[in-house]
């Protein structure tokens, strides 16, 4: 940094001027004086630099952080204890280093559980963030007015029923005594298998490995027949409406989760201890362990996680409400954006125009619906369901939002499932293929989550219309090749965000337009070819008036 002379010095003086000359940087007057000008403009340009430099410093700094904390979280399951440790942290009494131990995964491996809020509970604490819930509480209300006032105008008189909600979750008796029966079954089955083939591996049974086939036999059988068919043959033959197929579909892949997981986590422990029987009898979890699990907000199986002393009573009851409030958030989205748009659309032929704006007018309820979505389910659900349970581990999303990238996106957006994938889909698949494909286990990823999505909504809208699963086969896995980790900056974050608000205008278009069709168009005699085609390609009707 250049060095200027004090301005006083040089007037106080009555003398003849002094050259100091720097460089030629500074300017000399006749009568001695500097160029004060100069000298600020080239101050404020040092100074702009300084903070230029300053930010640009922070923003690296506070990403190598974050970096480094995931990954020291991640894979710190799998470190030894190091001399280093004992330089920021005193040594661990045995009976830290067991409790410790609990929380840690089998051999080192896999998911590690550790004590940590929900990334929205620590964002709604600065108030610049809660400002932006209150806006969209506001825009709540705006709807509910807006809805009022229209029925008012229309019918003269406060119209306050809800017709469609009461619609999408009917027969609520029979979804409560399915999903009990659900319960029960992956209660008992999936335990009571387990116990029993582990004790065929204790030596008591003659043929082991001939037990072990049947025992697998009959496990596979049971995700089949009883999760898998039974559950969807109810919702088909009952004809129940979208949102208690919903309920009971969701339940049904959740629960086929977690039973995979159980057996999954505890089968290696059997198998491990055949080989040294450092005990009498093989490891086997306590059923208590197993009940808190398959009520717990995770998907992947531990005898222990780490809990919290108390409960929060006045946290469950907020998170309960706002799941409410969500649900007659996207009910008013449903009937002021969604409902009279494509009730009195004109189906057709393909026509450009008409899908183009199809396509742009479905963007903001999809986005709205994407965002309740997630705070309903994502936070309030099972941040409710966690505060009950004592359950610490609130990590079930990241900071999905910033991505830059559809590869980060995808393992930000829902963590709790995405942790099932890594682990018992990719790593597995990678185990049994000697990590020589990882190209193809990321290709056998995408192809499982788009095959159970279109699955999920297919089985709860009644039609096959697989735009969820292309959308995820060719513009998913397009995108995360092509927007992967190595793009960084602002104008990858607005991409992602945009491609995803066109994706979603597109969901909302095409399923509605089909729903309708169905409606519209009903088939008398269909064959399998007829199911299979979507009806909105067909379907020709002019304007609905009602």
């Amino acid at each position: 940094m250049p060095i200027f002379e004090d301005t006083n010095s040089a007037t106080d003086n009555n003398g003849p001027p002094t050259d100091h000359p720097q460089n030629g940087e500074n300017c000399l007057k006749p009568n001695g004086k500097i160029e004060v000008e100069h000298v600020i403009s080239k101050k404020l340009q040092l100074k702009r630099r300084a903070e230029f430099l300053k930010s640009d410093l922070m923003r690296q700094f506070d990403s190598h952080v974050n970096d480094f904390m995931d990954s020291l979280i991640e894979e710190s399951a799998s470190l030894e204890p190091a001399p280093v440790s004992a330089v920021f942290s005193p040594p661990l009494s045995d009976k830290e280093k067991n409790k410790l131990g609990c929380f840690r995964p089998p051999h080192g491996q896999g998911k590690q559980f550790v004590n940590r809020r929900s990334l929205l509970d620590e964002l709604f604490e600065v108030n610049h963030i809660r400002t932006i819930y209150h806006m969209f509480i506001a825009l709540l209300i705006l709807f509910i007015l807006s809805t009022l006032v229209v029925d008012f105008l229309d019918e003269g008189r406060l119209v306050l029923d809800f017709d469609l909600l009461v619609y999408a979750f009917g027969q609520l008796p029979l979804v409560i005594c399915t999903w009990i029966c659900m319960f029960l079954s992956v209660l008992l089955v999936p335990y009571t298998l387990f116990n029993l083939w582990s004790q065929s591996q204790t030596g008591s049974y003659s043929y082991p490995r001939l037990c072990s086939v049947l025992f697998g036999f009959m496990y596979l059988m049971y995700q089949v027949l009883v999760l898998g068919l039974l559950p969807t043959y109810i919702v088909v033959i009952n004809n129940l409406p979208p949102a208690s197929r919903f309920i009971i579909i969701l339940e049904q892949i959740r629960l086929i989760m977690k039973a995979h997981s159980f057996v999954r986590e505890n089968v290696p422990k059997v198998l491990a201890w055949t080989k040294d029987k450092r005990s009498p009898n093989p490891q086997v979890p306590q059923m208590s362990h197993y009940i808190y699990f398959l009520f717990a907000p995770t998907l992947i199986y531990r005898d222990k996680y780490p809990r919290n002393p108390v409960i929060r009573w006045g946290y469950v009851a907020t998170k309960f409400l706002q799941v409410l409030g969500s649900l007659f958030y996207a009910y008013y989205v449903f009937v002021r954006l969604c409902i009279p748009q494509f009730r009195s659309v004109r189906l057709q032929f393909f026509d450009l125009r008409a899908m183009v704006l199809c396509v742009f007018n479905s963007i903001l309820p999809g986005v709205l619906v994407l965002f309740l979505g997630f705070f309903a389910f994502l936070h309030c659900w099972l941040n409710a369901f966690a505060e009950m349970l004592c359950f610490a581990d609130r990590m079930f999303y990241k900071d999905w939002w910033n991505s830059t990238s559809f590869a980060n996106y995808y393992r930000t957006w829902n963590v709790v499932v995405h942790d099932w994938l890594y682990y018992y889909v990719y790593r597995d698949f990678l185990w049994m293929s000697q990590k020589r494909f990882r190209a193809g286990a990321m290709l056998f990823v995408f192809t499982v989550s788009a095959v159970v999505h279109e699955y999920i909504l297919a089985v709860c809208f009644g039609f096959f219309y697989p735009v969820l699963f292309c959308l995820f086969m060719c513009f998913g896995m397009m995108f995360n090749f092509i927007l992967h980790d190595q793009r960084k900056g602002p104008i990858w974050n607005i991409i992602m965000w945009t491609s995803l608000f066109l994706g979603q205008g597109v969901i909302i278009c095409l399923y509605s337009q089909e729903w309708y069709a169905q409606s519209y168009c009903p088939l008398k005699e269909p064959s399998f070819f007829e199911l299979l085609k979507p009806r909105s390609w067909s379907c020709e009707r002019g304007s609905i008036a009602d």
